[in-house]
């Protein structure tokens, strides 16, 4: 029994991985368990064709995964002219639209539900600002962007859009409903909602 009553089960033939993880009482939660769905947001992100090309997709996957998201739905896809038209109806009229239209149907974009607690703005927030010439180091958009026209990433900016957009580029039971083991290693739960 190791220090705050967790048991952990090392091999030695494994050169000490970790084998077996149970329960902590320490953290006040069995990890197994899983996190009530009502406190979850899924969110779609878009790799647009930038992103694609210069190869960054694992790189930008990884750094969701890191941050405790689960990826619940994947699709690497060429969207139609029709569907990028229906997608960013909002900016129908501004001058960038058609550009915009153009540059997202030309090469194979990377479409993802992303879910996790806070979703959208952690999303939102590791993303950057629009411009690669403006985010911040440590965003997406601030490490590998630099152009005001190509900014690597799409993710939708709140509740209704993110379920609007998820039934666009998503038919229905191709996002899963499912919760993993570990969302009590990354969520706070011990107070019986996240903190």
């Amino acid at each position: 029994m190791s220090p705050g009553g967790c048991r952990i089960s090392v091999s030695r033939a494994c050169n000490f991985r970790l084998r077996t993880l149970w329960f902590c009482p320490s953290r006040g939660r069995n990890p197994r368990e899983p996190v009530g769905e009502t406190s979850m947001e899924t969110t779609l992100i878009i790799l647009k064709p930038d992103a694609v090309q210069r190869g960054l997709m694992g790189r930008i996957i990884g750094r969701f995964e890191d941050k405790g998201l689960h990826i619940v739905g994947c699709k690497l896809m060429q969207i139609s002219s029709e569907l990028a038209a229906t997608h960013y109806d909002a900016h129908k009229g501004k001058p960038f639209y058609e550009g915009l239209v153009r540059f997202m149907t030309s090469s194979p974009v990377l479409v993802l539900a992303v879910r996790g607690m806070g979703a959208i703005t952690i999303c939102r927030n590791m993303m950057g600002a629009t411009f690669g010439s403006k985010a911040a180091p440590g965003t997406i958009r601030g490490d590998f962007g630099v152009s005001n026209s190509f900014n690597l990433i799409h993710g939708s900016d709140s509740p209704e859009a993110a379920e609007r957009e998820l039934g666009l580029f998503f038919k229905p039971g191709e996002v899963l409903n499912s919760s993993r083991a570990i969302e009590g290693w990354i969520y706070d739960l011990s107070g019986g909602k996240p903190e």
